[in-house]
């Protein structure tokens, strides 16, 4: 797949694609690989009802699922430190 298609291909063509069973990762990832299964790690964290119920709004707002939006927030945030770090020397 070109980065010249990624562009053309209509949301129906993806959901074509998924429904016959092809891997359409791809029109997601920017090039990314997604890390295999057997990479991942599940883990229990707690979270206050008042916590949970705005992640519920931003997941909501963002159309995205409540782990996804754990996940991104969690990906900013250690960018974020890591890029303080490279600043202070």
């Amino acid at each position: 797949m070109t980065k010249h298609k990624l562009n053309k291909i209509s949301i129906e063509d993806i959901e074509k694609e998924a429904l016959q069973n092809k891997n359409v990762n791809g029109y997601f990832t920017k090039g990314h690989k997604m890390p295999p299964l057997n990479n991942i790690q599940r883990v229990n964290v707690d979270f206050t009802r008042s916590m949970l119920k705005q992640l519920d709004q931003f997941a909501k707002e963002l159309n995205i699922s409540r782990q996804a939006v754990v996940k991104t927030l969690l990906t900013f945030a250690i960018n974020q430190h890591r890029m303080s770090l490279k600043m202070k020397g």
